[in-house]
């Protein structure tokens, strides 16, 4: 198995004297391609902080991230923001569908800003997976929460990237729907051989990860 992404020393420290956070603080860690790893801490440990330089959307203050050896923070502001496109996929709790247009275009909504040529069949394989067949022509506001975060998911599959990070996928959804999605995730993810990275505070959702990470005042414990 290849190493697909790592940290070395990453920090993120906010304010000064005794006002001083280290929100992240010297994590070291390393995914290996194909990996599901569910990161786990309670609210304020450092999890999203650490999620979000993972996926170059927030600097560090000192440290590095290596996505398949490129140094995520040695690329300008505009490259970063291209190979995140075309690199990342993110699931985010509030989902962050463009609520102006329907299911199939917020799904391929990615490839079109990249100019990138769309494997319609990969596409269409993974809107049946996650059972979005019957819903490509409604606007996001006409699904539930649970759909919603399929088409997410399914949004995120679609530029076939390196790597996935999903912050608090569930955070807005029942139990039943969260447990369904998460499965979804799950299968979604092996099926095309994706790397998953996870941000949750359920230790239930952590169980069917491959390995836990737990986080404690911006620290990898575990």
């Amino acid at each position: 198995m290849k190493n697909i992404i790592r940290t070395e020393n990453l920090s993120k420290i906010y304010g000064k004297g005794d006002n001083l956070v280290k929100a992240v603080n010297n994590v070291n860690l390393s995914i290996m391609q194909g990996e599901f790893v569910a990161i786990i801490g309670k609210s304020g440990s450092g999890k999203s902080t650490l999620l979000h330089m993972l996926g170059g959307l927030d600097l560090p203050t000192e440290g590095k991230v290596y996505l398949r050896d490129q140094d995520l923070f040695q690329l300008k502001e505009d490259k970063l923001a291209v190979f995140r496109r075309r690199r990342i996929g993110f699931i985010f709790q509030s989902y962050n569908l463009v609520s102006s247009i329907n299911v199939w275009e917020n799904i391929v909504l990615p490839l079109g800003l990249d100019g990138k040529e769309m494997d319609e069949a990969f596409i269409r394989d993974i809107i049946a997976t996650l059972g979005l067949e019957s819903k490509l022509h409604n606007l996001p506001n006409t699904l539930s929460g649970g759909q919603q975060q399929r088409v997410a998911i399914a949004r995120a599959l679609a530029s076939k990237p390196d790597i996935i990070l999903a912050d608090e996928p569930t955070g807005n959804l029942d139990s039943k729907t969260s447990d369904e999605v998460i499965a979804l995730l799950k299968m979604s993810t092996q099926k095309y051989g994706q790397t998953l990275v996870m941000i949750t505070h359920d230790a239930d959702i952590a169980q069917i990860a491959d390995r836990t990470i737990i986080i404690e005042d911006g620290r990898v414990v575990e």
